[in-house]
């Protein structure tokens, strides 16, 4: 076993690597293109059938009155968000305390918009209706994330998401989904989107996640709301000459890919099965609710690492290319499953398993 390879390396090698769609490469793009017309009009500034047919298509799949597509999720909920405060008159907006405009966006919310988060729930477990009612201070919007990915993919009951939006509706406080991953969730809520997206005032989505398109994001709701969007989209610089590369492909995966998002489900709860029955490592949630999950174990980052590249050399199978410290003590990392996991022959995935399990113990021995 070659102990020098790095994690990330011996992952690039694997021949049946678990998490994830594919490679993030030039062909990605290529394939999308493959079958579309050169003579297409690019958008211009926002505007032109391309992006316009795309955005009405998202409107009618999230259940919402209009919609605009952005370059990234970043500037989409910041966005939101700012205009929701404006329209309450309120710069307190309220959300989990790993929500990604609290941990990924150096400050963007406060230092740009000048809004004031409060934080929500702890941050082992998704934001529920008692978090809500504990509210000190009046805000104008709460977001929720689904699934809430810093603790798992975690997910509220559909009946609490139900009693939360009343609530909101009942005070007059907006809501807003951070729906990243929202298409991920629907099979085990065996709700349709537009379900899901009836309880929130608006709504942002990826189509880079779990849909596997280049990059940018969809945020829906009103048109009162989505036209306020586009003016601060270009304050933001997010009005791109073009944006026709990300739209196209993310249609294109979009069209293959939503139909996946059981099989996905499925398969991430066939997955964690094998990591638990690994001694020295557990799943959170135990059982995943979505297409995603972190595995958890007391053993060290470095430790882990060299144990899974040595394993993933040896079967072919590829576990993570990543591990991360946990704050207190031991690791963890991400899965998340995409077209990838179907095509690993599964008596060697289960042969890579249980060699994992036999490294594992003997690291714990010595």
């Amino acid at each position: 076993m070659n102990n020098t390879i790095s994690l990330i390396d011996a992952f690039k090698q694997a021949k049946y690597p678990l998490p994830g769609h594919g490679k993030r490469n030039v062909q990605v793009l290529k394939t999308a293109f493959e079958q579309v017309d050169g003579e297409m009009e690019s958008d211009m500034y926002g505007a032109g059938e391309v992006i316009e047919g795309y955005q009405h298509k998202m409107a009618k799949l999230l259940g919402k009155e209009s919609a605009v597509f952005f370059p990234s999720g970043t500037m989409a909920q910041q966005i939101a968000l700012r205009i929701w405060s404006d329209v309450k008159g309120n710069k307190k907006v309220a959300y989990h305390p790993t929500c990604h405009l609290e941990i990924h966006e150096k400050d963007g919310l406060k230092e740009l918009h000048h809004l004031e988060p409060i934080l929500l729930a702890d941050e082992s477990r998704p934001v529920l209706l008692k978090d809500l009612e504990g509210l000190q201070e009046e805000a104008a919007c709460v977001l929720l994330e689904l699934p809430q990915r810093e603790i798992g993919g975690q997910l509220p009951a559909f009946e609490e998401l139900e009693a939360m939006s009343a609530f909101c509706r009942e005070r007059g406080i907006k809501l807003h989904l951070d729906g990243a991953r929202l298409f991920e969730v629907l099979p085990y809520y065996g709700k349709s989107a537009e379900e899901v997206c009836a309880l929130f005032d608006s709504v942002y989505i990826s189509v880079y996640k779990g849909i596997g398109g280049i990059a940018g994001a969809v945020l829906a709701g009103d048109r009162d709301f989505t036209e306020q969007s586009k003016v601060w989209k270009r304050r933001h610089g997010g009005d791109l000459i073009s944006l026709y590369p990300y739209i196209v492909a993310a249609d294109y995966y979009m069209e293959r890919r939503l139909p996946l998002m059981e099989k996905y489900y499925h398969e991430a709860k066939e997955l964690a099965v094998l990591y638990n029955g690994c001694e020295l490592l557990r799943t959170v949630p135990a059982v995943p609710v979505s297409n995603m999950f972190h595995v958890h174990s007391e053993r060290s980052k470095e430790q882990l690492e060299q144990i899974f590249a040595g394993v993933t050399l040896e079967t072919g199978v590829g576990f993570t290319q990543s591990v991360r410290e946990k704050k207190d003590g031991g690791a963890y990392f991400e899965i998340s499953l995409g077209d990838r996991y179907g095509e690993a022959p599964r008596p060697i995935v289960a042969e890579a398993f249980r060699l994992l399990d036999q490294r594992l113990k003997a690291a714990e021995a010595v």
